[in-house]
């Protein structure tokens, strides 16, 4: 709330320059804001009395704005990407694939490692096991196991996130 949206009778006034000003009506501190032509703003509406400070609140929001601006600008969206094995995958079909996963957890994401059975592969889940746990061993210095090999419907999941 700023200016004449304050209900309260009285507030701890804040100075323009940071200066504790003490307990004033609400009049009077609606009138130092408007001498020194900034406004009043309620920082602490929770606080007994409310706190308010003097400043110069169109400048503090774009400030304000500029620095969310520059947060989002600066964050990275970690995404999940995801390599398919088969269990019977030849050697060079494997080193393709196991290139994928260092490359994209040298680019940051996560890596959803899935082996699929069709028919009856289902029945030898152990060989998809092993082809899973030569993948972790060989990426073990680059990231963390979030998510030990697990065997899901037809499916066997390991999800691998990049170090920090």
């Amino acid at each position: 709330m700023i200016n004449d949206e304050i209900r309260a009778k009285e507030v701890r006034l804040v100075g323009a320059e940071g200066e504790q000003i003490g307990i004033t009506p609400i009049r009077e501190a609606l009138q130092m804001a408007i001498d020194l032509n900034l406004d009043l703003v309620n920082v602490a509406p929770q606080a007994k009395p409310p706190v308010c400070r003097i400043m110069d609140y169109g400048k503090f929001r774009y400030e304000q704005q500029k620095k969310d601006k520059e947060a989002r600008k600066n964050q990275k969206i970690v995404d999940i990407k995801e390599v398919w094995f088969r269990s019977n995958i030849e050697e060079h079909d494997y080193q393709t694939k196991l290139r994928n996963v260092v490359k994209f957890l040298k680019e940051g994401d996560k890596v959803k490692c899935s082996v699929r059975y069709r028919g009856r592969e289902i029945a030898h889940a152990a060989i998809g096991q092993r082809i899973l746990e030569r993948v972790k061993v060989e990426v073990a210095e680059l990231c963390t196991i979030e998510r030990q090999p697990k065997l899901e419907g037809r499916s066997m999941i390991m999800i691998l996130a990049p170090k920090a």
